[in-house]
């Protein structure tokens, strides 16, 4: 059998197949592949006559080309299309079908398929899911690079090569790149989060499998409120508890939130006692007020404590609030009420015996759990604050809220909605 180098679907679809005679025994509509292989082997050729489809084995293939297909088989010889058990379509199963492409962080269309020789045998190697692969299935290809020459747009074809794709499998939906720990944990969470929120549900299942806990927890935040819920609904309760745990306390209070009271509570008493309790507290606000964009993580110190003890304690709570909680810290009485607050560049530039009550800013603005929150966005704003404290009415400090929360405000993220009370 002969052919010519690497060929794509849409350049040989719908071509006459001929035969030793130079007649047509139909025109070629479709492709088996051997499932299992690394690279699919192209078992057959599907064509059709009359309506009516027939196969060609492989081996009875004499000439496959981009100008040329034959075989030696005669119109009569050829047999009603039987698709065995260990076989697929290509065209009918692969082409308009999924890829979660781990490089490109995204979901991608197989456009076009990429067949060229592995081993002495024509393969499926490549998808092609770039706008080529399109124009080429559209047969304006030809069109669309004269124009692109006249406009001098640089052209690329997307690949995914197949060696990266699972062994095809009966009844396929998807393509899914090959993914390993390694592979997601490579990437930023919104990118993950990007993944999870285009694949079904089974593909999210099968995806979120390869994350740790403390990953999913960072990716939750970059998901719509359905997918979140989606997500923390149909999962196992005590994994879901892990990874609302690991979450900051208002993101958490956020999803759980948005599920049935019922699951609220499983999840809710499967959580470590003081996580739960920040969580419940949390849901008790107003979305739309201070104490519903607060957090309950924030660093505090007692008012005798040293500059030299305050760093210490510092590098030891630092990795377990938000980024941006942890550069304003909190002075307070054994009651937790707020004396004052101390930053952390004034930390690091006083002297190491120095008392917090001695070096902290006790002119501070706050705000009070039921304030609205556009009103909260305005002190920060107005301020330039990280951080602004929300006290109750004998001034304990509940909670803070912090800039990211107003540009959340500004910019509503994925992950803000009304929150309502579990009881």
């Amino acid at each position: 059998m002969q052919f010519i180098g690497d060929i794509y679907v849409s350049d040989i679809l719908h071509r006459q197949v001929l035969d030793p005679a130079g007649e047509e025994v139909g025109r070629l509509d479709d492709f088996t592949v051997e499932l299992g292989e690394l690279f699919p082997r192209v078992s057959g050729l599907i064509v059709t006559r009359d309506k009516a489809r027939y196969v060609i084995p492989w081996e009875k293939v004499a000439i496959f080309n981009k100008k040329v297909v034959s075989t030696s088989l005669t119109v009569s010889q050829v047999r009603p299309a039987v698709v065995g058990e260990s076989e697929m379509l290509a065209c009918k199963n692969l082409l308009d079908r999924q890829i979660v492409d781990i490089n490109g962080a995204k979901v991608v269309r197989v456009n076009d398929l990429k067949m060229g020789e592995v081993k002495g045998n024509l393969c499926l190697i490549a998808a092609d899911v770039g706008v080529s692969g399109l124009f080429r299935r559209l047969g304006i290809k030809k069109r669309w690079d004269k124009l692109a020459r006249v406009l001098g747009f640089k052209q690329t074809t997307t690949l995914i090569s197949w060696n990266f794709l699972q062994p095809l499998e009966p009844k396929l939906s998807k393509l899914t790149l090959t993914v390993t720990r390694k592979n997601i944990d490579d990437l930023h969470p919104s990118d993950i989060a990007q993944i999870l929120s285009d694949v079904s549900q089974k593909e999210r299942s099968a995806l979120m499998d390869t994350l740790d806990v403390e990953t999913m927890a960072e990716t939750m935040h970059e998901l719509e409120p359905s997918v979140q819920a989606d997500i923390i609904a149909r999962m196992d309760t005590e994994h879901a508890a892990d990874i609302l745990e690991e979450m900051p306390p208002d993101e958490a209070a956020d999803i759980i939130g948005d599920l049935s009271a019922e699951r609220a509570k499983e999840i809710l008493e499967k959580m470590e006692a003081d996580e739960a309790g920040d969580v419940q507290e949390l849901l008790e606000h107003e979305e739309d007020t201070a104490g519903g964009m607060m957090t309950t993580e924030y660093i505090s110190f007692t008012p005798e404590m040293t500059v030299e003890e305050a760093l210490a304690e510092y590098r030891l709570a630092a990795p377990d609030v938000e980024t941006v909680s942890a550069y304003t810290m909190y002075v307070t009485d054994s009651d937790e009420r707020l004396l004052g607050e101390v930053h952390l560049k004034d930390l690091v530039l006083a002297l190491p015996k120095k008392t917090l009550v001695e070096i902290m800013d006790k002119e501070f603005k706050y705000a009070a759990p039921g304030e609205d929150e556009r009103e909260v966005a305005e002190i920060i704003s107005k301020y330039n604050l990280l951080a602004l404290p929300v006290l109750s009415e004998d001034d304990r400090i509940l909670g803070i809220v912090t800039v990211d929360d107003v540009v959340d405000l500004i910019l509503p993220p994925q992950s803000r909605r009304r929150k309502h009370r579990i009881g």
